[in-house]
C-alpha cells in the first residue's frame, strides 16, 4: 500500500488541476485556494476503519489520506489524538444533555495550529522550501517557528505588536525572525508581503494560501469520528478566525463517506466569533456567501480577530449546507465563560474556545439547537497561553 494515495490538488472555485509534486500557493487560474485529492475507490479497497483501533494515537494514522509521500519528510514534535471529555455540569446548567469539549490545547505548541503547521512544513521539506513566512494572530507563529525549527528552516513571522507575550516569546526562542506591526492580522499580512519582495525565497504558508494546512486541520474530522464510534456528532461549534479547521472537517467527512466510513448525516455546523470581529456573522445574518472586510477589529480572543478569511466562502458554504448558524458573542462573555468553564469543570480553556461555549446559550435561545442534540465544543488552545484573559474574581 503506498504511503499516500494523493493524486492532485483542486481548485476550490474553478476546479482546475494543479501538481502536488511542486510548491503551490493558490489556484493559478483564478487565484482561490486549492485542496487535496485523493484516490478514494482504490483507498476504499485497502483501508478499514476498524484497522485504525490498532494505530497509534497520533494524526499520522491517517497517513493515507495525508499529503505526505516520504516518511523521511515527515517533521514531528510528538502530535497527538486530542481528548473528547464530557462536561455535564456546564451542560446541565445550559439545559444540554449531551455535552463534550475537544481539547485541542494538548497538541505541540498548546494549540490545535499544530495541526496544520506539521503538514505544511512537512510537505514544504519535502518540496525543498528552506525559508518559511507567515503572518499571525498569535499560536499558528508559535506552531510555525516550532516546526521551522524542527525542519532547520528560516522562519518569518508577522504579527500584530499587541500580539500576546507568550507567542511572541514562542517565536524568539524557536529562533525566528519576528516583525511586530501596528494594526491587526491584515496588516501584518500586508507587511509580510512587501518584504517578500525583495526576499522571493520565502514561501508563504499563510491560511489556505497554501493547500496542506488544511489537510491537518481536517484530521479534527477523522478523531472525533472514530472516537465517537464513527457516529458524527449533532452540532459542532467551532470558534472561527481563518476557518481552516472548520472547512477541513467538513472536507473529512465527505472524504469518510466516500470511504464508506461514514453515512451521509452531517452536524451542523457551527462558527463562533466576537462582536468585535464578526465578518462571518455578519455574512451569514445577511445570507451572504462571502463576507465583508470587519473594520476596527477588536477582540480579546486574538486568533478571533480575522478582519475577513481568505476562504470565508467555504467556511459560509459548509454552515448552509449542513443547517449551522453563526453567532457572535462579547468580549466580557468569554471572559465570563472561561472562569466559568473551569470552575465548573476544572478546564482552563482559551479565549476563542470560550466563545464557541458562550455561543450555546444563544444557540438554544433560538433554538439553532435543542436540548436532546450532542454538542461537540472545540477548545481550540491551552488557556494558560492566555494569562492576559484571567481577572481576580469573588
Amino acid at each position: 500500500m503506498p504511503l499516500t494515495f494523493l493524486t492532485h490538488l483542486e481548485c476550490s472555485v474553478c476546479g482546475d488541476r494543479h501538481s502536488p509534486h511542486e510548491l503551490q500557493t493558490v489556484c493559478r487560474s483564478c487565484g482561490k485556494s486549492l485542496l487535496a485529492r485523493y484516490d478514494l475507490q482504490s483507498a476504499k479497497k485497502t483501508l478499514a476503519r476498524d484497522s485504525l483501533k490498532d494505530a497509534l494515537p497520533s494524526l499520522w494514522k491517517y497517513s493515507a489520506l495525508l499529503p505526505i509521500e516520504r516518511r523521511e519528510n515527515v517533521v514531528s514534535l510528538g502530535e497527538r489524538m486530542t481528548p473528547l471529555t464530557p462536561l455535564p455540569k456546564f451542560g446541565s446548567d445550559l439545559g444540554l444533555k449531551d455535552l463534550w469539549v475537544k481539547d485541542e490545547g494538548q497538541l505541540p505548541t498548546g494549540s490545535f495550529k499544530a495541526r496544520g503547521l506539521v503538514m505544511a512544513i512537512s510537505k514544504a521539506k519535502g518540496l525543498g522550501v528552506k525559508a518559511v513566512c507567515i503572518p499571525s494572530a498569535g499560536n499558528a507563529a508559535g506552531a510555525l517557528a516550532a516546526y521551522a525549527a524542527r525542519a532547520a528552516m528560516e522562519s518569518h513571522i508577522y504579527l500584530p505588536e499587541d500580539t500576546p507575550e507568550i507567542n511572541i516569546k514562542e517565536c524568539v526562542v524557536c529562533g525566528a525572525h519576528v516583525e511586530l506591526v501596528k494594526g491587526n492580522i491584515s496588516d501584518a499580512a500586508k507587511a509580510m508581503n512587501e518584504r517578500r519582495k525583495t526576499n522571493p525565497g520565502w514561501f508563504d504558508v499563510s491560511t489556505l494560501k497554501e493547500p496542506y494546512r488544511l489537510e491537518g486541520k481536517k484530521t479534527m474530522g477523522y478523531e472525533l469520528a472514530e472516537q465517537l464510534d464513527w457516529q458524527l456528532p449533532d452540532v459542532i461549534v467551532y470558534p472561527t478566525g481563518g476557518g481552516t479547521g472548520l472547512i477541513g472537517m467538513w472536507k473529512a467527512f465527505e472524504e469518510m463517506e466516500q470511504l464508506g466510513w461514514i453515512g451521509s448525516k452531517r452536524p451542523k455546523m457551527v462558527s463562533a466569533q466576537s462582536s468585535g470581529c464578526a465578518p462571518i456573522v455578519k455574512a451569514y445574518r445577511e445570507q451572504k456567501g462571502v463576507s465583508q472586510f470587519w473594520e476596527n477589529a477588536v477582540t480579546i480572543a486574538s486568533g478571533l480577530r480575522v478582519p475577513k478569511a481568505f476562504a470565508d466562502h467555504l467556511i459560509l458554504d459548509a454552515i448552509y449546507k449542513s443547517g449551522g448558524a453563526a453567532v457572535a458573542v462579547s468580549d466580557e462573555e468569554i471572559v465570563a465563560t472561561v472562569h466559568e468553564i473551569a470552575r465548573k469543570e476544572g478546564l482552563f480553556i482559551c479565549p476563542e474556545g470560550a466563545a464557541a461555549f458562550a455561543a450555546l446559550r444563544y444557540l438554544l435561545k433560538d433554538r439553532k439547537i435543542s436540548a436532546a442534540d450532542s454538542v461537540l465544543v472545540f477548545n481550540t488552545a491551552a488557556g494558560i497561553k492566555y494569562p492576559e484573559v484571567v481577572r481576580k474574581r469573588d
